[in-house]
């Protein structure tokens, strides 16, 4: 019996997901869980070493092996890969598995060595960080070290990733998504074991850790999907030509993106305590990135190989699109109203811990809250890029995602130089850039589909729309009432009922 029930658990983890709205929920399910693992690491770090210089620098030694992984194979994986390979799987699976094969031998082969000239050479091209003179030279000194371990981690992460995109072009989305939330886990792994005996360094290790955990929980599946790794150094497959073809602007956009990324960091070097604004900024962005993880990249994910089959029929493609996009609108609107309403209760209970100070505490939900009036915006995007990419048009989103990267940095710049405003500053930036990139998009998605029908659409916006505004209000009647003249804020008992009461008027 107990061998029974077993065989039909694993089954069940094991089944494709046949249709957007089964697998955005098995996506969904899978985000929670991971989004839930960054929350517990991110306070982990905060409660060992604080809101300090060197938790900021720890998340800076990030950005330039996540720069190689992204230009090396992630472009591919997430623009390319799904469509080449999923055209090449009608012909047969032999074909498909051979180009796949083909394509992640020469992403580990490119990412070996350009990671060993990044390696090597840390100190240089970590320059770019502190235009500013922010970090001092034994914090440039630790960025270097911590970032030779994190490069490692991500050369097994292209393995891992590979599996994914991988499964997904099967409609396997459990357990991809379950294998990437164990990537987290593998650092708070690090972090419980290490913290005590290598201090900032056992966060770096973690990533090892998870990035092994990533691997090994999709092999199983990757088996019984009958695919068998043969390491293939051809460069005439025509499969890895057209994805190639189609990932240059993709790769392009994602250089432009991760600039930006990189001159965001320069920029809060120019401010008062480099280190602690940087992860303090970080702090409320990853709160502000759990819904767009949730509900946009959910639903994006779900759909894309829907509207990847359906773009030979435009009406069928724009009825797919619009289903999708309306559910994303309807779920991420009232969250982001309630992230901005809640934001000093959502930050204290999140990240609530001695080592995270009142000032830090008021800062990051003022950062927040910047945040969170683009929520919807950004997590649109995700699905509208999709559309692009199934669409074969990878040059739209890379024009919008330029863009919109030098705008938010000409705001940012004006508004930390010229102005001496904040690190909230920042925030403000990416929003207004945020929400004039998503409305770029529509327009030319609207252009490139032959247009939607409007009139509807307007109607269930509007109703949306005049619901979170409602929502706004009920959420914050009984938050100003409770705190005032009810609950004393300052235990965690009354701040968790506080909010809870709250949220569940405004939902």
């Amino acid at each position: 019996m107990r061998n029974k029930f077993l065989s039909k658990s694993i089954d069940i983890l094991m089944r494709r997901q046949t249709n957007i709205l089964s697998a955005a929920f098995v996506i969904m399910a899978t985000v929670i869980f991971s989004q839930l693992l960054a929350l517990v690491k991110q306070r982990m770090l905060i409660g060992y070493f604080g809101a300090t210089g060197v938790t900021g620098v720890y998340d800076v030694a990030y950005k330039l092996p996540d720069l190689l992984f992204q230009l090396v194979i992630a472009s591919a994986l997430s623009s390319a890969f799904i469509p080449v390979f999923s055209d090449l799987l009608t012909k047969g699976k032999d074909e498909a598995n051979k180009m796949a094969s083909n394509l992640l031998t020469w992403g580990l082969i490119i990412f070996f060595v350009f990671s060993v000239i990044l390696s090597i050479f840390a100190p240089f091209f970590l320059q770019a960080f502190n235009l500013g003179g922010g970090f001092s030279q034994s914090d440039m000194m630790l960025m270097a070290n911590l970032m030779r371990i994190i490069i490692f981690g991500q050369f097994l992460i292209i393995i891992g990733t590979f599996f994914t995109a991988l499964l997904q072009s099967h409609n396997h989305f459990f357990i991809p998504g379950f294998a990437l939330a164990l990537y987290n886990l593998g650092i708070i792994i690090g972090l419980l074991l290490f913290s005590s005996s290598m201090g900032i360094y056992s966060g770096a290790v973690g990533t090892i850790i998870g990035a092994l955990l990533f691997i090994l929980v999709q092999l199983p599946l990757v088996k019984k999907i009958d695919f068998v790794f043969k390491p293939n150094f051809s460069l005439k497959n025509s499969g890895v030509s057209e994805i190639a073809h189609l990932m240059w602007p993709r790769t392009v956009s994602n250089a432009v993106f991760q600039a930006g990324t990189i001159l965001i960091v320069s920029l809060v070097s120019f401010l008062p305590s480099t280190g602690r604004n940087y992860i303090i900024f970080d702090l409320a962005q990853t709160i502000a990135y759990a819904p767009v993880a949730l509900i946009g990249q959910a639903i994006a994910q779900a759909a894309f190989p829907v509207l990847s089959r359906e773009r030979q029929n435009l009406e069928n493609f724009k009825i797919t699109f619009m289903n999708s996009f309306n559910q994303m609108l309807y779920l991420v609107l009232p969250i982001s109203i309630l992230i901005l309403v809640l934001r000093i209760p959502i930050v204290r209970l999140i990240f609530g811990a001695p080592k995270l100070d009142w000032p830090a505490t008021v800062l990051t939900g003022r950062i927040l809250a910047f945040f969170a009036l683009s929520i919807f915006a950004q997590a649109l995007i995700t699905l509208v890029y999709r559309a692009f990419y199934a669409l074969h048009d990878t040059k739209t989103p890379l024009i919008a995602g330029a863009t919109s990267t030098i705008f938010l940095l000409t705001l940012g710049y004006v508004f930390i130089v010229p102005m001496h405003m904040g690190v909230e500053s920042i925030a403000i930036a990416y929003t207004i850039s945020g929400i004039a990139q998503l409305f770029f998009l529509l327009y030319f998605l609207h252009k490139a589909t032959g247009g939607f029908s409007l009139s509807p659409l307007l109607l269930s916006w509007s109703k949306i729309i005049a619901s979170s505004f409602f929502t706004a209000f009920a959420l914050y009647i009984p938050i100003k009432l409770l705190d005032q003249l009810v609950f004393d804020t300052t235990h965690t008992a009354n701040l968790f009922l506080l909010t809870g009461i709250s949220s569940f008027a405004g939902l």
